[in-house]
C-alpha cells in the first residue's frame, strides 16, 4: 500500500510538471491570444452586406424615403444591432446574431406595437432569408413572416418582408424597402 502511495503521488508530481511546462510558451516566443469563435468562423461575417448608415426608400417607382436604418456590430463580431427610424418618427431595433451550434442565423425585432423572431441563413444566390412568426400585441394575433435581404451589385440592398394570411395561406408583401447607403461627406 505504501508503495503505491508513493507511485501515485510521483505519478501526479509528473504529470503536474509537464502540465505546467505544456502551458508555458517556449523560451522568446509571444504569448499568442486565441480569437474568438466569433471573429474566427466565417459564418458570423455572412449579414455583413448589411452593415451601415442606410436611408431606406420604397422599392418602387415613387422611391419614397421610409426612414433611416444604422447597422452596427457589437461584442468580437458576435452581434448586429439595427437601430430603425421610420419618417413618420417610429422606432423599432433588432439584435442579429449566428448561432454556431444552431448553424443558422437569428433576429429578435422589437418595436412598439409587434415583435418578430425568426431564423435562417444565406440562400444559393447571397440573400439572407429568415423565417419565423410576427406577434401583433393590440390584437393578440400571431402569422408566420419571413424576410429576405439581397445584396445589389451596387452596394445597395433590397429587404423584403412578406407576412402570410392565416385563412388563404397566401403570402403578401409586408414592407419593400432599399437600402442606399447615406453619404459619408466630401473628400
Amino acid at each position: 500500500m505504501r508503495i503505491m502511495l508513493k507511485t501515485t503521488g510521483f505519478t501526479l508530481l509528473i504529470a503536474g510538471f509537464c502540465a505546467s511546462a505544456a502551458a508555458q510558451e517556449p523560451p522568446g516566443e509571444p504569448a499568442t491570444e486565441s480569437k474568438p469563435a466569433c471573429e474566427s468562423v466565417p459564418a458570423f461575417n455572412h449579414f455583413d452586406f448589411w452593415l451601415g448608415e442606410w436611408n431606406v426608400y420604397s422599392n418602387d417607382g415613387k422611391r419614397a424615403l421610409q426612414g433611416t436604418n444604422s447597422i452596427t456590430k457589437h461584442h468580437k463580431n458576435c452581434l448586429i444591432m439595427e437601430n430603425w427610424t421610420s419618417a413618420q418618427g417610429g422606432t423599432g431595433s433588432s439584435m442579429n446574431y449566428y448561432d454556431a451550434v444552431e448553424d443558422q442565423w437569428r433576429q429578435l425585432w422589437v418595436a412598439g406595437d409587434y415583435s418578430i423572431d425568426y431564423t435562417g441563413g444565406l440562400d444559393e444566390s447571397g440573400s439572407m432569408v429568415l423565417n419565423g412568426r410576427i406577434n401583433y400585441y393590440k390584437t393578440g394575433n400571431s402569422h408566420p413572416f419571413r424576410g429576405t435581404w439581397t445584396p445589389a451589385p451596387d452596394g445597395s440592398v433590397r429587404q423584403l418582408f412578406e407576412q402570410q394570411d392565416p385563412d388563404s395561406l397566401q403570402w403578401s408583401v409586408w414592407f419593400d424597402g432599399l437600402y442606399i447607403k447615406q453619404e459619408t461627406g466630401q473628400d
